[in-house]
């Protein structure tokens, strides 16, 4: 429901209305706390990006009341192709491997964040649009947060505050800090349609000049393609037969051949983590907490987790409990293990597919043919990806 009134004190204070944060703010609508959720902007705004979420992720969406299969438009993903350009090395990850009914789903950021604020809207969560957090001062007992309202600047106190905005406000946290590398590359993006139907097959090709994706999107596919910032903007500019033809030489037979493109646009990519994702009444999760490249899609299934895990933790601890430091360092605890295992993996990838010594090539292609061989470490790399580090 929207706040008409902003009050002076809150139990916890959500600041982002994104899916991780909407996520939390509906688990606890319930519960005996207080909550607020302050977005910055009014509506959600155009965003061209397709995410594949896994089947765990809908599950924690599902179970409270965040995923409809109407609004989404949610592809499936039966299978998961990865493979390397000039080289033999290829695996395949399988949902019936692992007994699920699908690995996940390609669902479109914006519709998935448009749906997430009419939920919170219509329901008992208590949210204001069109409200940014300017400052947040951090206090032994609570936070005292300054909110930037249509009625003017407004002050108040939280017990907890949950930064889940994409860490804009780690500036005015003593305690925590942003470490930031720098990958020199450009993701760039675009809708393709496949001269034969994908089958919801997802391809991740690990091509010499850097890594693409292709994510089942209703009758297409999403591209993903990683690039430097020099290349990408030559990818934007070339005519649409020189750019499709670019990539299918890239993806050889491994993939089915694409005929057509949409819109093309391109975002540089960095790896965004902090030194601590708990401070002084304060938590960081999602984007706040760590953005990772896109190679593995794992960054929204990551900070979901981080929303549900936090959730849980919050409705099921003492009042008393609330916000202190003991509460926030079990918590860190929880996601520790998960976030770095996730993060490391991500970043990892990169460092070691951008390599193009022959023995490492050839390494990377038996490494690949060892996974598809080998059904436990086939299937226990698909569970990780669907569960994360559990």
């Amino acid at each position: 429901m929207h706040c008409t009134a902003l009050p002076s004190h809150v139990d916890i204070l959500i600041v982002g209305g994104g899916p991780v944060g909407a996520l939390i703010a509906q688990r606890l609508a319930a519960s005996r706390l207080s909550v607020l959720l302050c977005e910055a902007r009014f509506s959600v705004p155009d965003d061209p990006r397709a995410l594949a979420l896994s089947h765990a992720s809908r599950e924690a969406l599902e179970k409270n009341g965040l995923w409809d299969d109407a609004a989404l438009a949610p592809t499936p993903i039966r299978r998961v192709h990865v493979s390397q350009a000039g080289t033999l090395g290829r695996t395949e990850l399988n949902a019936a491997d692992i007994d699920l009914p699908e690995l996940g789903y390609t669902v479109r950021y914006a519709a998935l964040a448009r749906h997430a604020q009419r939920v919170l809207l219509d329901g008992n969560a208590s949210i204001s649009l069109g409200t940014p957090v300017t400052r947040i001062r951090q206090l032994p007992r609570y936070a005292a947060v300054t909110l930037a309202s249509e009625k003017g600047e407004h002050t108040l106190t939280a017990r907890l505050v949950i930064l889940a905005e994409g860490g804009k406000l780690l500036g005015d946290l003593h305690d925590i800090h942003p470490r930031v590398k720098a990958y020199g590359q450009s993701a760039v993006l675009a809708e393709v349609t496949p001269a034969t139907p994908h089958d919801g097959v997802a391809f991740e090709r690990f091509a010499d000049d850097g890594p693409l994706a292709l994510l089942p999107d209703g009758r297409n596919f999403m591209l993903v393609w990683t690039q430097t910032p020099e290349r990408a903007a030559e990818k934007l500019a070339l005519p649409e037969a020189d750019f499709l033809a670019q990539i299918n030489a890239r993806l050889g037979q491994r993939a089915p051949q694409l005929v057509a493109v949409g819109a093309r646009a391109s975002w540089p990519l960095a790896l965004k983590t902090v030194d601590s994702v708990v401070g002084q009444r304060v938590v960081l999760v999602g984007n706040a907490a760590q953005t990772l490249h896109p190679v593995a899609g794992q960054g929204l299934n990551l900070g979901l987790r981080d929303a549900i895990t936090l959730a849980e933790l919050l409705a099921g601890s003492p009042d008393a409990q609330l916000g202190e430091a003991a509460q926030l360092a079990r918590y860190k605890r929880l996601r520790s293990q998960d976030a770095n295992l996730v993060t490391h993996f991500t970043d990892s990838l990169i460092t070691l597919f951008e390599t193009p010594h022959p023995l490492l090539k050839h390494a990377r292609s038996l490494g690949l043919l060892a996974m598809d061989s080998v059904g436990p470490m086939r299937r226990g790399f698909a569970r990780r990806m669907v569960y994360g580090a559990r």
